[in-house]
C-alpha cells in the first residue's frame, strides 16, 4: 500500500498550504491515510502534520520555482525532494534494480545461467523492443498485467507497504500497484525507451480515495499515430490512457534515475471521466483470467 509513504511525503507542505476559512472536510475512510482528506471538490489536502518528517527543502526563488526544461506528466510542474518515505521507498528498490541488472546481463550472455523468472521477464522485454512506439509501450503493459496476479504487501509479506524489484516481484508472482508500476519502468527502459521518457508516477484516485502507482511513457509525435504527449500504464486496465484522460485523480510525485519530485501544487483538478472508466476495477491481471 502507498497510503503511508503518500501521507507522509505532503505532510510537510502544510505550513505552505493556504488556511481553508470555508466548506467542510470529510475525513478519508481509508486508516492507511489518516493525513489525507478529500474536500467535498474531491481535492486532496494535507489534514496533518508528522511530526518525525523533517522540513522539506524548497527552491526559494522564483526562478528555481520555474517549469523543468522537461515537460512532466499531467502538464505540472514538480519540485524536488530530499528527504523522506518516498525518496527512501525509491532509493532502496533502485538498488535492487542495480542488483537485478547485473542477472539480466548474465542471463544475455548464458541462457543455462539464467533463472526461470529472469528468463520470463527478458522476454517480456524483448517481445517490448521488437515493436515501436505505442505497440512496444502496449504489448508491455498487457504482459506485465497478466503476469503479475493482484495482492496487497500486508497479504503477501505481513506488512503495510513493501516495494519489490521486477525478479522478486516475478518470482513470487504476486504484487500491488506499485510492483506492477516498478516492472513496468525497468522493462520499458530495458526495450529502448529513453530515461528522460519514463516517470513512475505516484497519484491519488479520487472515486476510491486511495494513493495508486502508475508508469506515464511520453510518446514521441514521430513514434506513430497518435503520439505526443504521455501515456499512463495502470495495472486497473489494458488500455493505453493520455494522461489528460486519466479519471478522477490527483497527481502527487513522479520518480526516475534523477529521484523524486513533488507535483505543485498538490491540488489539481479532476478531469471528467474518460471511457475507459467504465472499465472493470478490477486489475487486468484478474479481468482477463
Amino acid at each position: 500500500m502507498l497510503g503511508r509513504v503518500a501521507a507522509r511525503g505532503i505532510a510537510a507542505f502544510l505550513v505552505l498550504l493556504p488556511h481553508s476559512s470555508g466548506g467542510e472536510n470529510t475525513a478519508s475512510a481509508d486508516p492507511i491515510l489518516p493525513a489525507v482528506t478529500i474536500t467535498s471538490a474531491d481535492t486532496p489536502q494535507v489534514a496533518a502534520l508528522d511530526p518525525a518528517m523533517p522540513a522539506l527543502e524548497l527552491p526559494g526563488t522564483a526562478a528555481e520555482m520555474a517549469p523543468p526544461p522537461v515537460a512532466e506528466p499531467f502538464g505540472l510542474k514538480t519540485i524536488p525532494i530530499s528527504n523522506g518515505d518516498v525518496l527512501t521507498k525509491w532509493r532502496g528498490v533502485e538498488a535492487d534494480i542495480s542488483a537485478e541488472s547485473t542477472i539480466l546481463a548474465r542471463c544475455r550472455v548464458s541462457a543455462e545461467r539464467c533463472p526461470s523468472v529472469a528468463k520470463a521477464f527478458l522476454a517480456i522485454i524483448a517481445a517490448g523492443a521488437k515493436e515501436k512506439g505505442r505497440a512496444r509501450i502496449g504489448v508491455i503493459n498487457r504482459a506485465i498485467n497478466l503476469a503479475i496476479r493482484p495482492m496487497s504487501d500486508l497479504a503477501q509479506w505481513g506488512v503495510i507497504d513493501r516495494w519489490s524489484a521486477p525478479l522478486d516481484t516475478f518470482t513470487t508472482g504476486r504484487g500491488d500497484c506499485e510492483d506492477y508500476a516498478i516492472a513496468k519502468y525497468v522493462a520499458l527502459r530495458e526495450a529502448g525507451i529513453a530515461e528522460a521518457d519514463v516517470r513512475l508516477v505516484i497519484l491519488r484516485d479520487l472515486a476510491t480515495k486511495q494513493d495508486h502507482a502508475v508508469v506515464s511513457v511520453r510518446l514521441d509525435d514521430s513514434a506513430g499515430a497518435g503520439g505526443g504527449g504521455w501515456i499512463v500504464l495502470d495495472n486497473r486496465w489494458l488500455t493505453l490512457v493520455e494522461d489528460n484522460e486519466m479519471p478522477r485523480i490527483a497527481p502527487m510525485f513522479v520518480l526516475d534515475q534523477s529521484g523524486v519530485r513533488m507535483f505543485w501544487p498538490l491540488t489539481a483538478p479532476a478531469p471528467p471521466m474518460p471511457p475507459v472508466a467504465s472499465r472493470s476495477a478490477a486489475p487486468a491481471a484478474l479481468a482477463s483470467r
